[in-house]
């Protein structure tokens, strides 16, 4: 099968040697995903809302790059410091 990784552009990817996501075959693999911009700043510090869209963002543009959307994600997890949030 062919396998291609798709990139964010992060500085540090090539550094810690990871991808944003892989396809391999049919199947999309992300990557964990934080609230990281464009600018390479965490968006919306304090603000889980805000972190939780930047987050969802990200996802979704690596999706895109592999040819995929936000409707064909079959699972997910998620880790958070306060759960009441």
């Amino acid at each position: 099968m062919e396998r291609t990784n798709i990139s964010s552009g992060a500085q540090w990817e090539p550094i810690v040697g990871y991808s944003r996501a892989v396809k391999v075959g049919a199947y999309v693999h992300v990557s964990g995903t934080t609230a990281t911009g464009p600018d390479g700043k965490i968006v919306g510090v304090g603000d889980v809302r805000a972190q939780t869209i930047q987050i969802l963002k990200n996802i979704e543009s690596a999706l895109a790059k592999a040819g995929s959307t936000l409707k064909d994600v079959v699972r997910t997890r998620m880790f958070v410091i306060n759960i009441a949030e």
